[in-house]
């Protein structure tokens, strides 16, 4: 049997795997996975008993709740850690100011050590609660071996060894760290939350007894419905009477409206803004267009790999590493060397307090949080370290047409037949709710006497007592206008006086100006492949971009099929996707890193992201640029100062320095690894 159960206060990757072992460990349970992203737990198990262990289990898992999946999640606050982190911050800066000044060392004392636990109160409570977990369900080691108990033995032997400031320090920069990635996901969630926009709360059935509005969810194949005007399409269906024009921007992104008839298709979330039509469903909800976006947004997070804090892989391998080898340290050598323990003992504690990695803790998210502050100096807002590792390995780069990689804005580019041409469609465009009337929204036009819009094909009006027809060339013939189709890769729209043909107006979107040097300066730093995702026609698409280094277009898709094709795209490395819709946000998720435009994007595509873009496009290739720098210098703190921190234990184990020159050099180091992190505030 299969479950999913939705949960609340699932805080981290590393609680997401712990509560996946435990549960994995009960007997008849054959599959279990913990999301903290979606807040959700994934079961296979075998009868009800199980589940029920399953349900006690998860409940008392932390601090974790099983609500209902349809309940509406508040938004989180975080206000627990934002006053814990300003009482520890209002505690530091004392403290720091006297011991700078030489004055009041106990009382400096006594504030760093209060700072440390006003930040490391929820650190000290998990270790805690930890110690008494290990032996629940099976013997689970890895659940105290974590990043609480490294940030404890970090702050504990700092004190131990006077350095209060490192002691504290270490504290107050691990729950920064923590609260900033607790709201990236948090705002992770929310996109999902964004997303049931697309879904209709109800639709109108019809039957012999007449019109009755139901739930989508009890419309079966074979019902007819009626959808009205401005009404979002409920479920998948077939057109049997009317035709009418459907925006599609919140599916494929284009702007240009989908004109429909007897016979065609049309998905779920669409909207109707022409005349009213009947329907017969074609799918139920639960396998409708939009059910299957919500799902594969919620599912990919699974799919994805969820690359962790480098804290926390550091912590699983040096925690239990360290406090082993100062355990084997003060039992094993007394036994060959006439039982002598208070002497080992003592060796012990020295290498367990100089272990203590506080240069590490302290420079690799200060490192980080430069990174993020430097990005957003060049209008690029990062949501978390995570982010710009992710930013970091991109070698394939994937955009959105409509509104990313153009302005996504109608323009004109092109009026053939003179200025009345363009005087008259203005006319009849400015009295029209089309997305094609912004094109014409600054243009002189004469007054209009009537006006009809004729859903799916244009315009029909009378201007200074003159019919005039405005629209696509099946609407002129249907008038018997005889019209010969004009070929080109923009939208053509005819213009017709009294039965006769003027000409016409060409409607395109233009690129933006930045596109080309943008795409030019992602290549120059590492990026081996630029592709477009499109819901546009691939000849429209091709001649958009055709100025534009880009080597591959995917066209005609569906928010559905966009995931497909990026992990095809993924084969040639991890992937960037830079989108800004709503349409965008299932391949988003599919991604390995995701890029938002801000300034046009949808709350949903922006919530979806790793980045969101503030300014223009080349600001893209300087974060990537800038990403590159931080996780080298990363990688150089690492190196740099755990070398030297083995050498350092070493050293102290054979007695060949005292304890005070081991912990002098251990305090250089974390300096030299603050300053080089501080190269990160530089230009890129």
């Amino acid at each position: 049997m299969h479950k999913i159960i939705r949960i609340k206060n699932l805080d981290c990757a590393n609680c997401a795997a712990e509560l996946s072992e435990e549960l994995a460990a009960i007997p008849g349970v054959s599959a279990a996975s913990a999301d903290f992203i979606n807040q959700k737990v994934s079961l296979d198990y075998e009868g009800e008993e199980v589940l029920q262990k399953c349900i006690d289990l998860i409940s008392h898992f932390e601090k974790v709740e099983i609500i209902d999946g349809n309940a509406p999640q508040k938004k989180d606050r975080h206000l627990p850690e934002v006053l814990s982190i300003t009482i520890s911050a209002a505690l530091f800066l004392p403290a720091l100011i006297l011991r700078i000044l030489g004055l009041q060392p106990w009382v400096g004392f006594s504030l760093f050590l209060a700072s440390a636990l006003a930040a490391g109160w929820a650190v000290l409570w998990k270790v805690a609660l930890n110690t008494f977990r290990i032996f629940r369900g099976g013997f689970h080691p890895s659940v105290l071996l974590d990043e609480n108990l490294l940030m404890t033995v970090a702050a504990v032997g700092a004190f131990a060894i006077g350095e209060n400031l490192e002691g504290a320090a270490v504290m107050l920069l691990y729950e920064i760290g923590e609260l900033l990635q607790n709201i990236a996901v948090g705002s992770s969630r929310s996109s999902i939350t964004r997303l049931l926009s697309l879904k209709s709360d109800t639709a109108i059935k019809l039957s012999g007894e007449g019109q009755e509005e139901v739930d989508p969810e009890e419309l079966s194949v074979g019902d007819v419905i009626l959808i009205r005007r401005g009404d979002r399409i409920p479920v998948d269906c077939a057109v049997m009477e009317g035709a009418t024009s459907l925006d599609t921007k919140s599916l494929t992104g284009e702007a240009y409206l989908k004109e429909v008839g007897v016979g065609d298709e049309i998905l779920s979330g669409c909207v109707n803004v022409g005349a009213v039509i009947k329907c017969r469903v074609l799918r139920p909800v639960s396998e409708s267009a939009v059910s299957r976006i919500l799902e594969m947004v919620e599912n990919s997070s699974e799919k994805k790999a969820k690359p962790e804090k480098f804290i926390t892989k550091f912590a699983r391998i040096y925690t239990p590493v360290v406090v082993l080898s100062a355990l084997l340290l003060a039992v094993i050598p007394p036994l060959f060397q006439g039982y002598n323990f208070s002497v080992w003992i003592a060796r012990a504690l020295n290498f367990l307090v100089i272990s203590c990695p506080c240069a590490l803790i302290i420079s690799v998210p200060l490192t980080y949080f430069s990174g993020v502050g430097t990005l957003a100096r060049i209008g690029v807002l990062a949501k978390g370290a995570v982010g710009l590792d992710l930013l970091a390995k991109a070698k394939v780069a994937a955009f959105d047409k409509t509104g990313t990689l153009t302005e996504g804005k109608f323009s004109i580019a092109k009026v053939v037949g003179g200025d009345r041409v363009l005087h008259l469609a203005a006319a009849a465009e400015k009295n029209s709710s089309h997305p094609l009337a912004e094109a014409f929204a600054k243009i002189d036009a004469p007054n209009v006497d009537f006006c009809e819009e004729i859903a799916g094909m244009g315009i029909s009006s009378v201007v200074e007592g003159r019919k005039i027809l405005v629209g696509s060339a099946r609407l002129l013939r249907g008038h018997g206008v005889p019209v010969e189709d004009v070929e080109s890769s923009d939208l053509v729209i005819y213009v017709a006086e009294e039965g006769v043909l003027l000409g016409h107006i060409e409607i395109a979107d233009r690129v933006r100006i930045e596109a080309k040097e943008a795409l030019e300066n992602l290549k120059k730093e590492g990026i081996s492949t630029v592709a477009v995702l499109t819901g546009d026609t691939e000849d429209r698409a091709r001649a958009a971009l055709k100025d534009l280094p880009v080597d591959a277009v995917c066209a005609r898709l569906l928010p559905e099929e966009k995931p497909l094709c990026a992990e095809k795209l993924k084969a040639g490395g991890p992937l960037l996707y830079v989108g800004d819709g709503i349409n965008d946000t299932p391949v988003m998720a599919a991604s390995d890193v995701a890029v938002a435009m801000g300034g046009l994007g949808s709350d949903a595509a922006i919530e979806a992201s790793d980045f969101v873009l503030s300014s223009s496009l080349t600001s893209l290739p300087k974060a990537l640029k800038g990403a590159k720098k931080t996780r080298r210098i990363v990688f150089e703190n690492i190196i740099f100062s755990i070398a030297v921190k083995v050498a350092l234990m070493v050293l102290s184990v054979f007695g060949f320095i005292p304890l005070w020159a081991a912990v002098f050099g251990d305090v250089g180091v974390m300096l030299l690894a603050v300053l080089n992190s501080l190269r990160m505030r530089g230009k890129l």
